[in-house]
């Protein structure tokens, strides 16, 4: 397939034939699809972040740049969705974007390219297509062929992200052709090798050390369950390969929870060493507040607390659901995740009814974040010191001065 930099902003198949009426591709090289992962003694520690813009995930589940990341869910919960919210937030970045189309219907091929076009960093974005009516043949070797167009910048001295939307459909593709080619099969009528088929796709993400040349390889692929059953055969093979998952609960999503992500059976293995200190000291009770505020709730349903510890935890717990939930396409910078985050920790929002807690955060992401940078110098390294925190906490007060005033303090 070919590679190199005219392929940026480009949407081809995996043959590198042009799918968006534009002039043939200018190639570096032609490179096989098939690739040897990076030996372990070339790759580097996972350290660097790799920045989502999505609160929940940047804050709960940090990802790496060089990590391999699942997002698995039903149909129809939003996982494209947070995917393509990861590329757009790469418009502040430098990393290269692509996105692997895996049997996808064409309006939906079409939406994510121009929901990129609009939002996001589609001079460094490269869509390789394989639709729902095109051959099988092309089909498999979408994600294979996308996978190499990202290596070729990655030896580059490049981070590039890479999307595979979704492997599901390519393990359906790939047990069609064994069928066809009458393979054994084994479990689901899968063929054996079904787990070393995404194996040494997934394999080929990584972070490579400074002397093979530094750049770095992320994957977010996606997986589809039935009926949320993620001890599925592909989800399974999945969960085993990849370095944690993001799951999205169908109920979240249909309450109006969006990202619809579940806190309690997501992970990340690796990308916690890679979060931005700052973000790991002010997320570090988040998560477990979070989780004790779901089991308080499903108590509450019944009526009848009046314990004040416990109406205090869903008190809170409403609060930090309200802010873990997202626009579409309108990704958060580092400085306004803390900025939220700091007004979160320290109860600056406990006190605001719910009904203002939309003005509330416009307040913050308008009238705070913006001077982020000015009051506290030390978030461009990444990291927030006791003056920059009491400065950024000072504006935080000033901001959401007044919205208190006649809640009574019971916020709801």
């Amino acid at each position: 397939t070919p590679v190199g930099e005219g392929l940026l902003g480009r949407v081809v198949d995996p043959l590198g034939r042009p799918l968006d009426g534009g002039g043939a591709i200018e190639a570096a090289a032609h490179w096989p699809v098939e690739r040897p992962a990076p030996p372990i003694v070339a790759r580097d520690f996972v350290e660097r972040p790799l920045h989502t813009g999505l609160l929940v995930v940047d804050a709960m589940l940090p990802i790496g740049r060089g990590q391999r990341e699942l997002i698995l869910g039903d149909r129809k919960t939003g996982k494209t969705s947070l995917a393509v919210d990861a590329i757009v937030a790469q418009k502040q970045s430098d990393v290269i974007c692509i996105y692997a189309a895996i049997g996808q219907k064409t309006t939906t091929v079409k939406q994510v390219v121009e929901a990129i076009r609009r939002y996001g960093p589609m001079e460094r974005t490269v869509f390789v297509v394989g639709e729902a009516e095109t051959l099988p043949g092309l089909q498999w070797l979408v994600p294979y062929a996308a996978c190499t167009v990202g290596e070729w910048f990655r030896d580059h001295g490049r981070d590039v992200l890479v999307v595979y939307d979704d492997l599901t459909r390519h393990a359906d593709v790939h047990r069609e052709l064994a069928l066809l080619l009458r393979l054994p099969a084994g479990r689901e009528a899968f063929p054996g090798d079904v787990f070393y088929l995404h194996s040494r796709l997934l394999e080929r993400a990584a972070r490579l050390a400074p002397e093979a040349g530094g750049g770095s390889l992320s994957a977010l692929p996606i997986a589809e369950t039935a009926a949320g059953n993620i001890a599925a055969y592909i989800p399974t093979n999945l969960i085993s390969i990849t370095d944690g998952q993001i799951y999205l609960e169908p109920r979240l999503f249909h309450a109006g929870q969006k990202p619809a992500v579940d806190v309690g059976l997501s992970v990340s293995r690796v990308g916690g060493r890679a979060q931005p200190p700052v973000l790991r000291r002010l997320a570090a009770r988040l998560r477990l507040e979070y989780a004790r505020f779901l089991e308080v709730e499903q108590f509450a349903r019944f009526g009848g607390i009046t314990d004040p510890h416990t109406l205090a935890v869903l008190r809170r717990g409403r609060r930090i659901r309200f802010l873990l939930s997202q626009p579409r396409h309108r990704p958060y910078t580092l400085d306004e995740e803390v900025v939220l985050l700091l007004a979160l920790d320290e109860g600056r929002l406990d006190p605001v009814p719910e009904e203002h807690l939309p003005e509330a955060r416009t307040r913050l992401l308008e009238a705070v974040a913006p001077r982020a940078r000015e009051l506290a110098p030390s978030l461009g390294e990444g990291r927030l010191d006791d003056a920059g925190y009491r400065a950024l906490l000072a504006a935080v007060d000033e901001a959401l001065r007044g919205l208190a005033e006649g809640a009574g303090g019971a916020g709801s």
